[in-house]
């Protein structure tokens, strides 16, 4: 895979006119966009994502599903009807069961959210979780491979216990990325993109530090260029 393919452009943006502007400032040097919650929400979402499809882009709907199992299953096989390329669903067991039977007739890939990169081991205890980061990751990764989930989104930090459980097949694709020198904002479990890659992410999801730059496509450019170093 290339270097370029890799990078995933989180479009946390309020509207699709928004959205759009970015996608145009970002030209050819983005071909994958994550749409999440905020976007597809917002008026014209979805039709948004069923747009930068028909553009040439891949598109990642990042809605996290997780209901009970007929509701995961059946909204899973609306989003597979979209022709998007990736969603995401909670790592727990009934629920990836659900979205891998809602998603069995088509190309959508599913990705299980394991732990929120946003999350640390006392966030979890404070939860209710009587086991750590490290640990529930790894249970859910086994999981998800017993599920036939397809990736797991993880922090970057997991990355290299995770690989010998998820094998090659499956893929890694982490948030909490950011470039050197970067304001980590509300993440706490968090790599640049060149120690990502280098600990086998497949992709990597970079938000902010892109989209808030003075210069997006120059700030994508850089990021490009430290995956292909890696």
């Amino acid at each position: 895979m290339k270097a370029r393919e890799r990078l995933i452009v989180a479009l946390d943006v309020e509207s699709v006119d928004d959205a759009r502007a970015m996608v145009a400032a970002l030209g050819e040097t983005v071909s994958f966009f994550k749409v999440g919650m905020e976007l597809a929400y917002a008026p014209g979402g979805f039709d948004f994502a069923r747009e930068l499809k028909a553009a040439g882009k891949r598109v990642f709907l990042d809605l996290k599903l997780h209901d009970i199992g007929v509701t995961v299953e059946r909204a899973t096989r609306q989003i597979a009807r979209l022709g998007l390329d990736f969603l995401t669903v909670h790592a727990f067991p009934q629920t990836m069961a659900a979205a891998r039977e809602g998603a069995s007739d088509g190309a959508l890939k599913l990705l299980a959210v394991t732990v929120m990169t946003s999350y640390d081991d006392a966030d979890l205890k404070e939860a209710g979780y009587a086991c750590g980061v490290a640990e529930l990751v790894a249970r859910r990764a086994r999981q998800a491979r017993e599920k036939g989930v397809d990736g797991l989104i993880l922090s970057p930090l997991e990355l290299a216990s995770i690989r010998p459980l998820a094998g090659s097949d499956m893929l890694l694709v982490t948030p909490g990325v950011r470039p050197e020198g970067a304001d980590v904002g509300d993440q706490k479990r968090v790599m640049t993109p060149r120690q990502a890659v280098a600990a086998s992410a497949d992709y990597i999801v970079i938000g902010r530090p892109i989209t808030r730059a003075a210069d997006p496509a120059a700030a994508a450019e850089a990021v490009v260029r430290e995956i292909a170093g890696a």
